[in-house]
C-alpha cells in the first residue's frame, strides 16, 4: 500500500518561492556537472527501495487517483514502496522535485518546461501524458465578452502554473494588458482552488482559470458562467493538461522502476476509459479521503464530460505551451524543447498491450 503525505506548501511571496526554486536549480546543475552520484554510478543491477509520487487532488489528476488507489501503480512497482504527496500547484512540486523529494509526479506543461529550462535540460523527462482538457475561465454573470473583463479581477491557481499562463496569454490576445506583477486592465490574483471558490461566493473575485473539479463547482455551486472552454482554443479541442514527470537522475538510475510506474500508469488509464461510471466514483472517493470532503455527483459528471484521459503527452501541444508562457510574461524568451520527452519505455508498454504508440513531435525518444 502507498504512504500517503500531504505536502506543506507553504504559501510564500512568487518572489521568494522563485528565489527557492533558482537555488534549488542551481545545487542540481553543479552536482550534475561534477558527476552527481546518480549520475556517476549508472543504473541500479535492481529496483528503487520507494518511489515518491506527486499528485493533485483533481478530477485532472484522475489517472493518478486511479493509480494509488486502485492498487494499480503499487502492484506494478512490487517491493518498491509508494510513497505519495499532495500538492496544490505545479511550481510548489518543481521545488520539491529540485530538492529532492520527490522521484516523478503528475504535473501540468508549463511547471514541466520551466523545471526543465531552469536546468538546462537536465532535471526533468516528460515520460506519458496523463490528460487533455478540463480547464475553463468562469466569470460572474452578465460578463459576456472579454473587453467586459476591464477593471476586474481573476484568480489563477498559482503563479506560473498552467491555468495562470493560460489566462494571461488569452488575455494579451484579447488586448488587454495584464502583469506578474500586478495591475493593468485586468487584476489577475494567484489563489489556491479551494479559496478561489470562497472569494468568488464572497464576491471578492470576478472569474477564475481554473482545472477541474473548480470550473465545474464554480459553475454549479457559485453560479458563475463558462466564458471560455479552454478546449475550443486547441486544434481539435485537445491539449496536455497533464503529464507525467520524472527526475532523470531517477530514471537513469532506476529504470526498471519507471517502467513499472508507466505499466501501472498505462492500466489506470485503459481502466478509466473502460468502466467510466466506476472511475468516477474512485476518483471522488479519493478526493474525499485527500481532502476529508467529496465532490457532488453532478459536479464530477460536469467535470468528467470535460477532460479525456490518455496515455498520450499531446506533444505537439507542448511547444505553443511554451510560446504562451512569453506572450504571458511568466518566461522571458523561447525555451529549446529538445530532449524534454522520454516515451520510448511508453511506446514499448503500449505495443506490448496492442494499444497505438505516441509521438513526441521531434522533442524527444519516442
Amino acid at each position: 500500500m502507498p504512504t500517503y503525505r500531504r505536502a506543506i506548501v507553504c504559501r510564500r511571496p512568487a518572489a521568494v518561492r522563485v528565489l527557492a526554486t533558482l537555488l534549488a536549480v542551481w545545487a542540481l546543475v553543479l552536482a550534475a556537472g561534477c558527476g552527481g552520484t546518480d549520475r556517476s554510478i549508472g543504473p541500479a543491477p535492481g529496483p528503487a527501495p520507494s518511489l515518491r509520487l506527486g499528485y493533485f487532488a483533481n478530477v485532472t489528476h484522475a489517472a493518478a487517483i486511479i493509480g494509488v488507489n486502485r492498487g494499480f501503480i503499487a502492484k506494478e512497482l512490487g517491493t518498491t514502496t509508494l510513497k505519495t504527496q499532495i500538492f496544490d500547484a505545479g511550481p510548489a512540486v518543481v521545488e520539491a522535485l529540485f530538492g529532492g523529494a520527490l522521484d516523478a509526479a503528475y504535473i501540468g506543461p508549463n511547471p514541466a518546461i520551466n523545471a526543465f529550462a531552469q536546468s538546462n535540460g537536465k532535471a526533468i523527462r516528460i515520460i506519458a501524458g496523463a490528460t487533455s482538457g478540463g480547464a475553463q475561465l468562469v466569470v460572474r454573470q452578465g460578463i459576456n465578452t472579454a473587453q467586459d473583463l476591464r477593471g476586474k479581477t481573476l484568480a489563477s491557481p498559482e503563479l506560473g502554473n498552467t491555468q495562470d499562463v493560460a489566462l494571461r496569454a488569452w488575455l494579451t490576445k484579447q488586448g488587454l494588458r495584464n502583469s506578474v506583477r500586478g495591475g493593468g486592465d485586468v487584476t489577475i490574483t494567484p489563489t489556491t482552488n479551494a479559496d478561489t471558490l470562497q472569494l468568488f461566493t464572497s464576491g471578492k473575485l470576478d472569474g477564475a482559470w481554473v482545472p477541474e473539479p473548480w470550473a465545474s463547482r464554480l459553475v454549479l455551486e457559485a453560479g458563475a458562467k463558462v466564458l471560455v472552454n479552454e478546449r475550443d482554443l486547441w486544434p481539435g479541442g485537445q491539449f496536455v493538461t497533464t503529464q507525467l514527470i520524472v527526475r532523470t537522475e531517477f530514471l537513469e538510475r532506476y529504470p526498471q522502476t519507471v517502467e513499472a510506474l508507466l505499466r501501472g500508469h498505462v492500466e489506470a488509464v485503459q481502466w478509466a476509459n473502460q468502466h467510466s461510471a466506476e472511475a468516477k466514483t474512485v476518483v471522488n472517493n479519493g478526493i474525499n479521503a485527500l481532502t476529508g470532503k467529496p465532490l457532488k455527483p453532478e459536479v464530477v459528471d460536469r467535470a468528467w464530460q470535460n477532460l479525456t484521459i490518455t496515455d498520450d503527452p499531446i506533444a505537439a501541444s507542448l511547444q505553443r505551451s511554451a510560446e504562451n508562457a512569453v506572450t504571458a510574461g511568466v518566461a522571458t524568451k523561447q525555451v529549446d524543447l529538445h530532449g524534454i520527452y522520454e516515451l520510448s519505455i511508453l511506446n514499448r508498454i503500449l505495443t506490448q498491450r496492442g494499444l497505438p504508440t505516441v509521438s513526441a513531435d521531434g522533442l524527444g525518444k519516442e
